[in-house]
C-alpha cells in the first residue's frame, strides 16, 4: 500500500470507530513494577450499586490497570501491577478485602509473561468492509 493511500485509510478507520487510539507500551520492570497479578473478585451482591462501587474502586486504584466483568465463579477480574509482593498484599488486605461490596478475592501472581499483545486477531480483509 502506498503512503498516499495509508493516510486516508487510517483516517476512515478512526472516523468509523475501528481505531480507538494509539497506546504507548511501557516497560513495567524499568518503572519498578516487578509484580504483575490477576485478581478475581466475587461480590457480596449483584446490584447496580455494587457494580458502581466496583467501577469507582477500579478507577481510584492506579495498580489496577485493567478490569473486566466475567461469567462463572468470579464476578470481576483485575490485572494489577505492583512494585513488590508487599504492595500487592497491601492492595489485597487493605483495599480490596475491606471493601463493602467485595465478598471474596483470589489472586494469581504472574510468574512469566509469554505474550502480551494489544493487537486483535484480524485479517486485513476484516477492515476492508
Amino acid at each position: 500500500m502506498s503512503t498516499s493511500q495509508i493516510g486516508p485509510r487510517r483516517q476512515r478507520l478512526e472516523a468509523e470507530g475501528f481505531i480507538n487510539g494509539y497506546p504507548c507500551r511501557l516497560n513495567a520492570e524499568k518503572l519498578g513494577l516487578d509484580v504483575q497479578a490477576f485478581i478475581q473478585v466475587q461480590t457480596e451482591s449483584q446490584t447496580d450499586k455494587t457494580h458502581q462501587s466496583i467501577q469507582k474502586l477500579t478507577k481510584s486504584q492506579p495498580e489496577i490497570v485493567a478490569a473486566w466483568t466475567l461469567t462463572g465463579e468470579a464476578d470481576y477480574i483485575f490485572r494489577v501491577y505492583c512494585a513488590n509482593l508487599t504492595s500487592l498484599n497491601n492492595l489485597i488486605q487493605n483495599v480490596l478485602l475491606p471493601h463493602p461490596s467485595i465478598g471474596r478475592v483470589q489472586s494469581q501472581i504472574v510468574m512469566d509473561q509469554l505474550k502480551d499483545e494489544t493487537a486483535l486477531p484480524l485479517t486485513v480483509s476484516a477492515l476492508e468492509k
